[in-house]
C-alpha cells in the first residue's frame, strides 16, 4: 500500500510541475497530499465502520432522520457549524478556515432505494420503509452509504487541517437523490430552493459516485457526463369485458403492448442515434385484477433519458404521438403525461481541467478524463446550474449486480480513496483557482 501511495504522490508532483507551479508551491502541495494519505489511511477503519452502520440502516428520500443524526452529530463534535432539516432532512455544515480566501462546497446524497437486498452481507440491510403508500423492503443500493462515509472521513480530515485552510468548506448531505416520495418536493433542486448555495456562496462543488470499475480508478470527462433525466406516466381508459370475448371490449393488454415496442422504435429508428443517446424505458405496467377479466383501466411509467435539449423536445412529442395514435386505433382514451425532469449532469470545463491533476493524485491508478457518457442520470446537475461543478465516479470493484441491482455492493478499499479526492479536491482548489476574498 505504501508503494501505491509514493507512486500516487510522485504522478501528482508530475501534473502539478505540468499545471505551472513552482518548487516552492510544489513542495507544499506535496507535503499537504502527504498529509491527506497519511490522513485518509489512519481514518479507513472508521470509515468502514460508518459505511457498514449506515448500509444497515437505509432511509427513503425525505425519510433520511437516522442517517442525518449521525452525520449532524459528527460535524458538530468537529466543531463545524450546522444546519439541519434542510429541504426536508439535509445536513449543512460549514468550516471556516484559518486563512482568507474562497469557498468550497463537496456534496453527498444520503438515500436509499425500494430494493430487497440480497448480497449476504453480515450488514446487510433489514430495513422495511414505505413506498407509494405500501411497506417495502429498503436498501442503498446505489452505494450512497459510501457517499455519506466517505464525506464524514473527509469532513474529520478538514477539520483536523482549519487553521491552514485558506476559505470556507460547506458540506452538503442531501436527502432524495433518487427522487421524493409522490407530491412532494425535494433532493437538490429543493435544497438550493433554500439556499444552501447562497450564505456563504461557493465559487465550485464537488461530487463523487461509486460504480463498477476497478477499485480506486477515478473517471470523469468534461462537459455533459450524465444524461437528463424524465419520468412519465400514461393512463388509459377502456372497456372492461370477459376475457373470452376481446371484441367485446377494449384489450389494454395489447395496448401496452404495441406501446412498449413503438417507444422501442422511437429510440432505435426515428432518432438520430449518430447524434446523442436517447434512452426510453418502459418500467411499470399496472392492470387488472383477475385471469378472465380485461380490465377498463392501464397504467404504463417509465423514464426517458437524453443529451440533448432539443432531442429531448422531439422526443417528447414523438412519443405522445404514438400514445395517441395507438390508443386511438384501438377506441381508448387517456393519454401520456410527463413528471419530474433533472437536467443533464454538465462538467464545468476551466473547472475540470483546473482539477484534472488534483484527481489524478488521489488515486494510485491512472485516471481516466475522458470516460464516456453515462445514461443513467444525477440531480447534481442541479447544483451544477447554479455554480461550475465537477462529478466524477469511483470504482469499487466489479460486483455481482451494478447500481440499483439487489445485489450491488463495494469494495471498501476504495472508500479511502474516495476521502482523499474529496479533501484534496476541496483544498487544491481553494489553493490554486478560487477567487480568493473571504465569504
Amino acid at each position: 500500500m505504501r508503494t501505491r501511495t509514493w507512486k500516487g504522490l510522485l504522478m501528482a508532483g508530475v501534473l502539478a510541475a505540468a499545471a505551472g507551479l513552482g518548487p516552492n508551491a510544489l513542495a507544499q502541495e506535496t507535503s499537504r497530499q502527504q498529509a491527506v494519505f497519511a490522513a485518509a489511511k489512519a481514518l479507513q477503519p472508521k470509515v468502514v465502520a460508518w459505511r457498514r452502520d449506515i448500509h444497515e440502516h437505509p432511509e427513503l428520500g425525505n425519510r433520511e432522520v437516522r442517517t442525518a443524526g449521525l452525520v449532524a452529530e459528527h460535524l458538530k463534535s468537529l466543531g463545524y457549524e450546522v444546519r439541519t432539516g434542510v429541504a426536508h432532512t439535509g445536513v449543512v455544515a460549514i468550516l471556516r478556515g484559518g486563512k482568507p480566501g474562497g469557498v468550497v462546497a463537496l456534496r453527498a446524497d444520503m438515500d436509499g432505494l425500494p430494493v430487497a437486498e440480497q448480497t449476504g452481507l453480515p450488514f446487510a440491510s433489514k430495513a422495511v420503509g414505505e413506498y407509494n403508500g405500501k411497506p417495502t423492503p429498503v436498501m442503498h443500493a446505489c452505494g450512497h452509504d459510501a457517499h455519506v462515509a466517505i464525506q464524514m472521513g473527509a469532513a474529520e480530515i478538514l477539520a483536523s487541517m482549519r487553521d491552514e485552510i485558506p476559505g470556507t468548506v460547506v458540506l452538503i448531505f442531501q436527502p432524495a437523490e433518487e427522487g421524493p416520495p409522490p407530491g412532494e418536493e425535494g433532493g437538490a433542486a429543493l435544497m438550493v430552493k433554500e439556499g444552501v448555495l447562497a450564505d456563504p456562496k461557493p465559487g465550485a462543488i464537488f461530487g463523487l459516485h461509486v460504480s463498477p470499475g476497478e477499485v480506486g480508478a477515478i473517471a470523469y470527462r468534461s462537459g455533459p457526463m450524465m444524461a437528463a433525466a424524465d419520468s412519465y406516466e400514461i393512463r388509459l381508459k377502456g372497456k372492461q369485458t370477459h376475457g373470452a370475448r376481446p371484441w367485446d371490449g377494449v384489450d389494454l393488454a395489447s395496448l401496452s403492448a404495441e406501446i412498449v415496442t413503438a417507444f422501442n422504435q422511437v429510440a432505435s429508428r426515428q432518432l438520430d442515434v449518430s447524434r446523442s443517446p436517447t434512452v426510453i424505458t418502459v418500467a411499470v405496467i399496472q392492470s387488472g385484477v383477475r385471469h378472465n377479466i380485461i380490465p377498463d383501466e392501464l397504467m404504463m411509467a417509465g423514464t426517458l433519458r437524453t443529451f440533448d435539449p432539443e432531442m429531448r423536445e422531439d422526443t417528447i412529442a414523438r412519443m405522445k404521438k404514438t400514445v395517441d395514435s395507438i390508443a386511438a386505433r384501438y377506441g381508448a382514451t387517456g393519454g401520456l403525461t410527463m413528471g419530474g425532469h433533472v437536467p443533464v449532469t454538465a462538467n464545468d470545463p476551466a473547472l475540470t481541467k483546473a482539477m484534472a491533476p488534483t484527481l489524478a493524485a488521489a488515486s494510485a491508478k491512472p485516471a481516466d478524463g475522458e470516460t464516456g457518457l453515462v445514461t443513467g442520470a444525477e440531480d447534481f446537475s442541479e447544483f451544477q446550474a447554479v455554480i461550475p461543478g465537477l462529478y466524477y465516479r469511483l470504482g469499487v470493484g466489479f460486483p455481482k449486480g451494478t447500481n440499483h441491482s439487489p445485489f450491488f455492493t463495494i469494495d471498501e478499499a476504495a472508500l479511502e480513496v474516495g476521502v482523499r479526492a474529496q479533501v484534496l479536491a476541496a483544498l487544491d482548489y481553494l489553493e490554486r483557482v478560487a477567487p480568493q476574498s473571504a465569504d
